[in-house]
């Protein structure tokens, strides 16, 4: 039985532990998953995140996430990380790498075992959809976290079909 799951759909549909969030550093809102999340989960989100100390204005460094209340969501939480902007960020692998570890570790630290989660990096941030499949797939499949159930959430048939050949991959290789 598979502990991740693919859905092409809405994020904003889940119900679920925690919906994962890929924010920017500032985590007020901002375009593509992370405005449809903040829209979706109404003003108690926007209160949260701004509960959240700023240090220059980052709230959450790229490949952190920091943990707040989930608004109107069908969620307990929403888990904001920062993944890398592609062709910007040095060492892009390794912080959406710990964009993800950074994620999980916080759902598990909360006691969360159901996680939504997003392509991260994959908008605006450029991450080459191949390339980041390969990475979340296989941070998911880590030992350390195999208690959570995760869903990703994907926005169009174009990267489902990518994170699923990935996922099998990464399946007929363990």
């Amino acid at each position: 039985m598979r502990r991740i799951a693919l859905i092409q759909g809405d994020i904003t549909d889940a119900s679920v532990d925690a919906i994962v969030n890929a924010a920017n550093e500032g985590m007020l809102g901002g375009g593509g998953v992370d405005g449809a999340i903040h829209r979706a989960a109404g003003p108690a989100l926007l209160a949260a995140c701004r509960e959240v100390a700023a240090v220059n204005g980052v709230r959450c460094p790229t490949g952190e996430a920091r943990i707040t209340a989930a608004g109107a969501l069908d969620a307990r939480y929403v888990i904001h990380t920062v993944g890398p902007r592609y062709g910007i960020d040095p060492a892009p692998a390794q912080l959406l790498a710990d964009a993800y570890r950074s994620t999980y570790r916080l759902a598990l630290e909360n006691d969360c075992v159901s996680l939504a989660v997003p392509a991260i990096s994959c908008g605006v941030y450029g991450y080459p959809l191949e390339e980041a499949a390969t990475i979340a797939v296989g941070v998911s499949l880590e030992d350390e976290f195999q208690p959570l159930a995760i869903t990703f959430y994907l926005f169009n048939a174009a990267i489902h079909r990518i994170w699923e050949a990935e996922l099998q991959a990464a399946e007929g290789r363990a």
